[in-house]
């Protein structure tokens, strides 16, 4: 019986699932070859605190990485966008599946059909200070609100009416279902969504035999394209020395000659004015970690540090 440690919400569920399914291909459950094991993080367990407040980078992935060197779980399944950059000690990635949607999407109350036909001075909430930039950057005139909770608990604040809108990752209202609700979905290319957003890593204990079936079935759950799109975005975070709760954005994608574009953007606030620095590169996939650190040497020379110590969403 294979272990598969995961947070305990629906969403982390949910993709733990999926990548169970895909290990133990017909298995449905702990009858079927797989169990999932559910892992309580602080991020969990503080839904009010805003992510910078709480801890930013790895909030939602300690305690996984825990059970998994305890011995308690065989693999764990995380939101690759919440995984520290940097590598853990007895942790080795051992598949990045394919990627979901990357882009984000709106979800409206009712009347409201996308972000321009929001009523001027209209509220919008959003818990990540990327996603508030973009949204004052295309329209100025409304007020962001800071929130936290599931999926679920988000909707709600547009559906009742309390905001006019919430801004999601669509990944997450795809995997759940809740395609339907999705009023408006941004072009990534445009409204940049955050580095990894839609992708998935699958984490094992790096002493795992690589001839074992799990290692096997594992790489053949690797999805190059991904890898590559997302090592670029990843190594561009990590050279800013910038947190998964940054207001830091990054796209990458693989082009059908085999050429990584790779576009990303830091945001500030000066008062309530909302500063952008953007820049992108085409290369060779062979380069993906160099041009992630080239474009963010590129933006900290154009002041992208200053950017990154401005406060969003206290």
């Amino acid at each position: 019986m294979m272990r598969l440690g995961t947070r305990a919400s629906t969403l982390a569920r949910t993709q733990s699932a999926w990548v169970a399914r895909q290990l133990v291909p017909g298995g449905e459950g702990d009858s079927d070859g797989f169990q999932l094991v559910n892992v309580s993080t602080h991020g969990d367990r503080d839904r009010t605190s805003s992510l910078t407040r709480i801890g930013g980078t790895g909030v939602f992935v300690s305690a996984v990485r825990e059970a998994l060197l305890a011995g308690e779980v065989d693999v764990v399944v995380h939101s690759l966008k919440d995984l520290p950059t940097l590598p853990a000690d007895g942790i080795r990635l051992a598949a990045i599946p394919v990627r979901e949607n990357p882009a984000d999407a709106l979800v409206t109350r009712e009347g409201v059909s996308d972000l321009a036909s929001i009523p001027r001075g209209g509220r919008v909430g959003t818990g990540s200070p990327r996603r508030a930039a973009q949204v004052l950057l295309a329209r100025p005139d409304l007020e962001v609100v800071p929130i936290r909770g599931n999926i679920e608990t988000r909707m709600a604040y547009a559906e009742s009416g309390e905001l006019d809108a919430v801004v999601l990752a669509a990944a997450g209202l795809l995997r759940l279902g809740f395609e339907a609700r999705i009023a408006e979905s941004f072009d990534p290319w445009q409204f940049l969504p955050a580095p990894a957003q839609g992708a998935l890593a699958v984490e094992v204990r790096e002493n795992l035999d690589p001839e074992s079936d799990l290692s096997r079935t594992l790489s053949a759950l690797d999805h190059a394209p991904t890898r590559f799109a997302v090592t670029a975005e990843r190594a561009l975070l990590r050279a800013l020395e910038a947190g998964c709760s940054a207001p830091v954005a990054a796209f990458g994608e693989v082009s059908a000659d085999n050429r990584l574009i790779l576009k990303a953007g830091v945001y500030g606030r000066d008062t309530t004015i909302v500063r952008e620095i953007r820049t992108e590169e085409t290369v060779t996939v062979a380069s993906a970690e160099a041009a992630g650190r080239a474009l963010a040497e590129d933006m900290l020379a154009s002041g992208a540090r200053d950017l990154l110590a401005e406060e969003w969403l206290a």
